[in-house]
Formats: C-alpha cells, sequence, structure tokens
C-alpha cells in the first residue's frame, strides 16, 4: 500500500540552499510536497495566515537567519500556538551563536548545522 506524500514546509531564503535541499528532496525519492517560505512572515503567513487552508505540513525545515521575521520568532510563535505546538521541525543554519542554538533545542526542534555557507 502507498503512503501518501508528506507535505514538507522549507523556510530558507537563500536561493542556493533551498535549490540544493530541493535536489535532495527529489534524489531520495521520496513522494513528498514541498512548499517554499523564503521569509519568517511568510512562512507565518502559509501556517496561520487567512489562506493557510487546514492541512499543516508534516515537517518544517527551517532556517534560522531569516529576513522580516526570524527563524526563532517563527519557532517560537510555532510552539505557542495549540494547532501547530507538535509540528516536527529540523533547524537548518550555519549560525555559531550559542543563543541560537540552545533556544532552538528549548523549544523542542533538532538541529543540523551546516559549515557550506562558509565557503561561499
Amino acid at each position: 500500500m502507498a503512503s501518501e506524500p508528506k507535505t514538507i514546509l522549507l523556510v530558507e531564503d537563500n536561493a542556493d540552499d533551498e535549490q540544493l535541499t530541493l535536489r535532495a528532496m527529489r534524489q531520495s525519492e521520496v513522494p513528498n510536497i514541498i512548499r517554499v517560505a523564503r521569509d519568517g512572515a511568510e512562512a507565518l503567513d502559509q501556517l496561520f495566515g487567512p489562506n493557510s487552508g487546514s492541512r499543516l505540513p508534516d515537517l518544517i525545515l527551517l532556517d534560522l537567519k531569516l529576513p522580516k521575521v526570524s527563524g526563532l520568532e517563527v519557532l517560537q510563535k510555532i510552539r505557542h500556538e495549540d494547532k501547530t505546538r507538535g509540528l516536527p521541525i529540523v533547524i537548518l543554519t550555519s549560525s555559531d551563536e550559542e543563543r541560537d542554538i540552545v533556544e532552538s533545542y528549548n523549544l523542542g526542534a533538532k538541529l543540523v548545522h551546516s559549515q557550506a555557507s562558509r565557503f561561499r
């Protein structure tokens, strides 16, 4: 029995990182529906805005360093609201700021630290 595709919300402002992530998802051959938000405000709108609909993503891949609304602020809002509190969130970041790392873990996110952006 084929499983229903999972919906993943990728929140990433860097076009290169977005394309790299999308390519990795395609190569995994796991049927996923990928929605992209390019800043924190767009992510919040997709989750809570008037056009958000009733279907929440099954997973959120969240960059911390975002324009308009930071990734930490997005994470805090997600964890504050009943309808999104339990969503699995993976933080994708190149941040070395201890505050970012500690706060992400405290809010129940998993952290993937990337140093790739340092070599651009």
